[in-house]
């Protein structure tokens, strides 16, 4: 794994909660009457907010072998996560989306079901040390439900890393009850 400084990502986190505050674009009533949506998409098109989120991220991480982005803004971010750590990166994407063979699991959400899955050739997860990262921690569902389908291939999550954490939603709760307290949530902003 690549150096991670520690003095380096706690001033980007630091920027990184600038630019969220100063380019998140707010959405009332989407994506249904109530909701006041945060959109991300600005802070990600800012080249400055884009760099400390990356680098943000990052925050806290050793002995990473893996990224494991989830669909779809988790593979933006986990590329350039990876890119920062020096490490590979793994698409976890949503069912139906790779060819077969797949590994996959099938998780409840708050208003169906929803089923992720990554190659089950080409790839030997073994023992890999996987930092999971998406942009938005709500429930925390997703987030458990990749980390089950990442350590079922012989891979250990150790940790979740998100632009913004929903605290209301418990999600953080939902990771701990999932996967143990052990595994650390970063997250460079809480709403």
């Amino acid at each position: 794994m690549g150096g991670v400084v520690p003095e380096r990502t706690a001033d980007a986190v630091t920027r990184a909660q600038a630019a969220i505050a100063r380019h998140t674009r707010l959405v009332d009533d989407f994506p249904s009457p109530g909701i006041a949506f945060k959109d991300l998409t600005p802070v990600l098109a800012d080249p400055e907010g884009l760099s400390a989120i990356v680098t943000a991220l990052t925050h806290g991480c050793t002995e990473i072998d893996l990224v494991a982005g989830i669909d779809a803004r988790g593979f933006l971010l986990g590329g350039a996560v990876a890119r920062e750590l020096e490490v590979g990166v793994l698409a976890v994407r949503k069912g139906g989306k790779l060819p077969p063979p797949v590994h996959a699991v099938t998780y409840s959400l708050e208003y169906g079901s929803a089923t992720l899955e990554i190659p089950a050739d080409g790839l030997d997860l073994t023992g890999q040390r996987v930092l999971l990262v998406d942009d938005v921690l709500a429930t925390g569902g997703t987030a458990v439900a990749a980390a089950d389908l990442l350590n079922r291939t012989g891979a250990s999550v150790v940790g979740v890393a998100v632009i913004m954490e929903l605290v209301g939603l418990g999600g953080r709760d939902t990771i701990a009850g999932g996967l143990g307290p052990h595994v650390p949530v970063h997250s460079v902003a809480l709403d």
